[in-house]
């Protein structure tokens, strides 16, 4: 059986770690390179970094950082923010990243996703999605896809936005509830479990997580591959080997360091 994956998560913003709550409200938490180290050390199975305000601010990724915590750790790592192109790709992968994730881009232009399959392997291509619960008539799953840090909706359904980015290629996706996401009352299993239903390739949760029991139980109740942890374990609160006893002591098959 596969091991379940934990996946630290830094958001970056002006050089700077940041951590808020539905994508408002972010405080200043630390360096990247020396919280990449730190988690790289202590059980972390991938990393993911997010430059976060790149596509907003219409300027490519942080490349010199990009490099730094590549250089510094030992574990995969994935990259988005700022990306725009199989050239900014080719980029970030000679810097030292082994996955790309493209968010608010694949929406605008969903060949992207096929073209960087093309070019560097489906392994290498993940999508990252912002589902929010929605009333809207054309979103059947009962969620919407959000871009651009949830500045804009787009009316598209998130479950079949899933199913047509892994046809494209995507070969992970992302699913952060923005319902969730910062508030440490758990992982959305709702949305979480419809899209790992409806897809063959991994899907990560992400969002919510604020005790190692939050993992637990989505990985019990949906049939994710990974979870991202950031806030509960940046805070210093929980550690990440405190959640990876907790889900061996539940059965869950992970990784052990220790």
């Amino acid at each position: 059986m596969l091991t379940k994956r934990i996946i630290p998560c830094l958001d970056v913003r002006g050089g700077r770690v940041t951590k808020g709550v539905k994508f408002k409200n972010n405080v200043d938490l630390g360096d990247p390179v020396e919280m990449a180290v730190k988690y790289s050390d202590g059980g972390a199975d991938e990393l993911v970094f997010y430059d976060i305000t790149a596509s907003a601010e219409h300027r490519p990724i942080d490349i010199g950082m990009v490099a730094a915590v590549a250089k510094s750790i030992r574990i995969p790592f994935a990259v988005g923010g700022g990306i725009s192109s199989v050239a900014d790709m080719e980029r970030v992968i000679l810097a030292g990243a082994e996955k790309i994730s493209v968010n608010s881009l694949a929406v605008r232009n969903p060949g992207i996703i096929a073209e960087g399959a093309k070019a560097f392997g489906r392994q290498c291509m993940v999508l990252g999605m912002d589902p929010v619960r929605s009333a809207n008539p054309a979103c059947k799953s009962g969620y919407e896809v959000t871009t651009r840090g949830f500045r804009e909706w787009t009316g598209m359904d998130a479950v079949e936005w899933a199913r047509r980015a892994a046809e494209l290629g995507a070969g992970e996706i992302v699913v952060n509830s923005v319902d969730a996401d910062g508030t440490r009352a758990g992982f959305e299993h709702e949305i979480t479990g419809k899209i790992a239903a409806a897809v063959e390739v991994p899907v990560v949760a992400s969002g919510g997580a604020g005790r190692p029991e939050h993992f637990v139980g989505v990985f019990k109740e949906t049939a994710c591959d990974a979870a991202i942890v950031a806030g509960m374990i940046h805070s210093g609160e929980w550690t990440l080997a405190q959640i990876k006893d907790a889900l061996f002591a539940a059965g869950i098959p992970v990784r052990m360091m220790w």
